[in-house]
């Protein structure tokens, strides 16, 4: 049986790494798999040394908190690795964390593969340079990251993007609708704030207050709100409280992202997978973000100068969904935005009609392909 480690940062790279952990236990490899894992991969049988959660911070102000114990288990990780070094090291995303390890691990003679490339298309390109000397090869979620890759004279492969080959790839908004008991004739928004502790805490008050602004409008209109933890929803609810907006209609869910991005029609998305999980499911929506000034002060030194920063505008290199990114991130430029969604079928379907060769374009046997790229590592 080969030991494989592998690290994930945050629950995006857990699903992630849970794909690539059933494709090579499909594919009959015997490996024991251990590092930093969430419920998805030990639910797989991931062993996981350290708590997934100390490594899920955005941004560099919010990851200052908590460095000292971040750096104490890269540190502990490695010197682990390298006095039992393993057959193989998978950094999944993570990139702040995973390649200086890699690089460590690289060195000393271990191979190390990285699965999601770090957006260097969008900012600090420079980290090229770094994945050069730490990744032995890396998998690639996007078409257009092949080029790139191949100028660089990294080993790459395109696998696909595994939440393509996960996510249905027929859309049925009225059954979703009917599943979650939402009426036929009635607005129904998706208000997505994020998965992280910090993303909850510093959008839930302007996504409350959207709601406020659209409601003035359209005061029939029903929110679904999904969170990923119980935490997440009572710090919403409080905001609802808060704010004076109990009267509307919210209905807080407790996971169910993709069943309410079906049924809605039209999303208000913290900037990340999220959005690209919109786009696969075929849902309209909205792009915001917001970050300390420091942090985002900070990002926009390190940009490559793209003009979008949400993954479907990267994708087709044009902007197809809107956004509305930091001090333009306001209640009544938000609520605009998707007052024009719900009260324009038109550019629902436009934009639907531009998601569908992205969506094309992602698909691939990600399974085998992922198998393909592992297994002269695993011989």
């Amino acid at each position: 049986m080969k030991n494989v480690a592998i690290v994930a940062g945050e629950s995006s790279g857990d699903l992630l790494g849970s794909l690539l952990v059933k494709a090579l236990q499909d594919a009959g490899h015997a490996i024991h798999f251990y590092g930093i894992a969430g419920p998805r991969m030990q639910a797989l049988g991931v062993r996981s040394l350290f708590p997934m959660e100390t490594l899920s911070v955005r941004g560099y102000v919010e990851a200052l908190a908590n460095l000292r114990k971040i750096l104490a288990i890269r540190r502990q990780l490695r010197d682990d690795l390298l006095h039992s070094p393993p057959a193989l090291f998978i950094g999944i995303d993570a990139p702040d964390f995973n390649l200086t390890l890699e690089q460590d691990l690289r060195q000393a003679g271990i191979p190390t593969v990285h699965f999601v490339s770090p957006s260097i298309w969008a900012w600090r390109r420079d980290r090229i340079h770094l994945i050069r000397k730490a990744v032995s090869h890396m998998l690639l979620v996007f078409p257009f990251e092949e080029t790139l890759y191949q100028q660089e004279g990294i080993p790459a492969s395109y696998v696909g993007h595994p939440l393509a080959a996960a996510l249905p790839e027929t859309i049925d908004h009225s059954a979703a609708r009917t599943r979650l008991g939402l009426p036929p004739d009635r607005a129904c928004v998706a208000l997505m704030p994020g998965s992280r502790d910090s993303e909850v805490k510093a959008l839930s008050r302007l996504y409350v207050r959207t709601a406020l602004a659209m409601a003035r409008t359209k005061p029939g209109s029903q929110f679904l709100v999904p969170l990923v933890r119980p935490a997440h929803r009572d710090h919403f609810q409080a905001m609802i409280q808060v704010e004076g907006a109990s009267g509307l209609d919210f209905r807080l869910l407790e996971g169910g992202a993709h069943e309410v991005m079906q049924a809605a029609d039209a999303a208000l998305i913290a900037s990340g997978t999220a959005t690209l999980e919109a786009l696969l499911l075929d849902c309209p929506h909205v792009i915001t973000y917001r970050v300390p000034r420091l942090t985002y002060w900070l990002m926009k030194r390190k940009s490559t100068g793209l003009p979008y920063v949400g993954l479907p505008n990267i994708l087709a290199g044009r902007f197809i969904v809107p956004e509305y990114i930091q001090d333009q991130a306001r209640p009544d430029i938000l609520a605009g935005a998707l007052l024009d969604l719900l009260d324009h079928p038109e550019r629902r379907a436009a934009m639907r009609s531009d998601f569908a060769p992205l969506r094309a374009s992602l698909r691939r046997d990600t399974p085998q392909a992922i198998v393909a790229a592992l297994e002269p590592f695993l011989q």
